[in-house]
């Protein structure tokens, strides 16, 4: 891993945000990019080519002047801190910044419950970025505390689409140093519960495709049975003490029709802990 992007609002999400990049580009000996999308009014682009000049360098200044600021932490010595301002509103193009700058990962705040459904930076929200972004996206919640990656647990219902993701996913885990990964099923009661033979069949058919027959990974699936698939991963994942949930999201589908069901926005809305994103 050589680029961590960041995006920024200057709030306290965007810096827990900030300070996971840092702990992360210290193991990785890896540069931060930080984002802010300063978001200009369409009214000042109306306006005399003077004005509209003008007043769009005041805006730059003042989000640079906050940057020093913001930027001004013990965490970040020692790590080369690219600072960028543009007038990006549309969310796609926080995807086109990570693919002209070779970036590997997007780390972001999110704000508590509340989640993906709110704004955290000017022009864009944090379920926009992951549905655009092609590569992983990694959500924080809360400031990082003795912040470790050493067990995780990649969610899916290991249909063959879901094998792109599971692929990044490991390789990530391996580059991030996770010790203990946990491949997990959520079986739901009614029409969509499988039998224990059912799942263990379609695990292995996807292992088989996904790492050229070698079940090893076998035997760290789980199955876990519980009342909606958030539910499921929100629990298995607490139980297990998971430092990271991963999870495989379609693109303009968001995380909607993850399992072939409704995941919904609820895994990152309500889970606590840092999730990583990868699409489909």
């Amino acid at each position: 891993m050589k680029k961590i992007l960041v995006p920024i609002d200057f709030s306290e999400y965007s810096e827990y945000a900030l300070e996971v990049a840092a702990i992360l580009a210290k193991k990785q000996n890896a540069s931060i990019i930080a984002l802010h999308m300063l978001g200009l009014s369409e009214s000042i682009f109306t306006k005399n080519e003077a004005e509209e000049v003008s007043e769009a360098i005041y805006y730059m200044k003042l989000a640079e002047k906050r940057f020093s600021t913001f930027l001004d932490k013990d965490y970040l010595e020692g790590i080369e801190v690219t600072e960028m301002v543009q007038n990006y509103k549309i969310f796609s193009e926080i995807n086109e910044v990570a693919k002209d700058n070779d970036v590997d990962m997007i780390v972001m705040g999110s704000h508590g419950v509340s989640g993906l459904r709110e704004e955290v930076f000017i022009g864009s929200n944090t379920e926009k970025v992951v549905r655009t972004s092609n590569i992983p996206v990694l959500v924080i919640k809360n400031k990082p505390e003795n912040f470790t990656l050493n067990k995780a647990v990649f969610a899916c219902d290991f249909k063959i689409e879901n094998i792109r993701p599971y692929h990044n996913a490991m390789r990530l885990f391996e580059t991030l140093g996770v010790d203990e990964v946990h491949l997990l099923y959520v079986n739901l009661p009614g029409e969509r519960f499988k039998s224990t033979d059912q799942i263990e069949e379609n695990v292995k058919e996807f292992l088989f495709k996904a790492d050229a027959g070698n079940l090893e990974m076998y035997d760290k699936v789980v199955h876990y049975d519980d009342y909606s698939v958030e539910d499921g991963v929100f629990n298995y994942s607490n139980r297990i003490q998971a430092d990271l949930i991963a999870i495989p999201t379609h693109g303009r589908r968001g995380l909607s029709h993850f399992f072939s069901g409704s995941i919904g926005e609820d895994v990152v809305n309500h889970a606590t802990k840092p999730v990583v994103t990868f699409k489909i």
